[in-house]
């Protein structure tokens, strides 16, 4: 995989109630080591007081000017910053910051994007249907099809499906789906992570996975198809494997990538692996998109202890995909 020029990262600064505000001053302190060029998205004024407040004066700078600290393009939150109490008047300011980024990358101008954590309810509450990132960058980009997949601990689990119910997950599962979400994650981890021949373990939905039928079918009749149908393209997926069998360290070097049915299938067994180091990435985007692994913490927002380990490994890992000439 060949290198290129040094990436310029667009990192947008989240709910600024948040700690995404405290994350991105504490990334300026040590961002000279950071192979690529940050600029963040966020509004400026509250960005420098949260910096401020933790002794970290002169962390940030307007976009195109001159001294230290990460460049900032300014978008201003209608309604006063106060860490730790959400506005929902900044809802749809928070995603214009998005909006700024996702432009950016179709445009050229980034190489590629990290997202520090959003709250979906305060966006929900601006009037905006909202259900995360991942869906949003999907639609914005209209790209049809995308696979939400976190890294960490030596771990990749993908998802099937993302954030949806309980109860909605099972008719969400169906054949194509699952195909393209298997062509798309062996695509990705080709071209972006230089993995010859992906092998993707594929989990099945029900406990024991379906115990031949006595406890669902979801496997005869829609996984165990869908696995097939990959195999016949060529793709190396295997399964379906019971979960509580599948998420386990034996089972787990036999493969590349773990495909779980449904977000709590398989993201406690990475966080538990990785929390506070682990990185979501968008796959199947026509832009490189990677994120923290946690939510906004708004009661540490502005004082408390927090741990940046997440949001510098989504940046890194960024650009080291945006570093990359993709192989087809």
């Amino acid at each position: 995989m060949a290198a290129s020029k040094i990436p310029t990262l667009a990192l947008t600064a989240g709910e600024p109630a948040g700690i995404g505000y405290d994350l991105c001053a504490l990334l300026a302190a040590g961002a000279s080591g950071i192979p690529a060029r940050l600029v963040v998205i966020g509004d400026l004024r509250a960005l420098d007081a949260r910096a401020a407040a933790r002794g970290l004066g002169g962390a940030f700078r307007a976009a195109g000017s001159a001294g230290p600290g990460l460049e900032v393009i300014d978008i201003a939150m209608p309604a006063p910053v106060v860490p730790g109490h959400l506005d929902p008047r900044n809802g749809r300011a928070v995603l214009a910051c998005l909006d700024r980024a996702i432009d950016g990358c179709l445009g050229g101008e980034f190489d590629a994007m990290v997202t520090a954590p959003v709250h979906k309810g305060a966006i929900n509450d601006a009037g905006v249907a909202f259900t995360g990132h991942t869906e949003y960058l999907a639609a914005r980009t209209r790209t049809a099809h995308v696979v939400m997949m976190l890294t960490g601990g030596g771990l990749r689990v993908a998802l099937a499906t993302t954030h949806l119910p309980l109860a909605a997950v099972p008719g969400a599962i169906t054949g194509a789906s699952l195909l393209e979400t298997m062509r798309i994650v062996d695509r990705d981890l080709k071209s972006r992570f230089g993995i010859a021949v992906p092998r993707i373990l594929v989990a099945g939905l029900n406990p024991h996975s379906g115990e031949s039928g006595h406890l669902g079918r979801e496997e005869i009749d829609v996984i165990a198809p869908a696995i097939a149908l990959a195999r016949s393209e060529g793709i190396a997926a295997s399964g379906p494997y019971p979960a509580d069998t599948l998420f386990t360290p034996a089972m787990l070097a036999q493969g590349d990538c773990a495909l779980a049915m449904f977000h709590d299938q398989g993201l406690p067994v990475l966080k538990f692996a990785s929390f506070g180091r682990g990185v979501n990435v968008t796959l199947g985007l026509p832009i490189i998109r990677t994120s923290v692994d946690h939510g906004t913490a708004l009661d540490l927002a502005g004082s408390g202890e927090i741990d940046s380990g997440s949001l510098l490994e989504a940046v890194e890992l960024a650009a080291a995909l945006a570093s990359r000439k993709p192989t087809q």
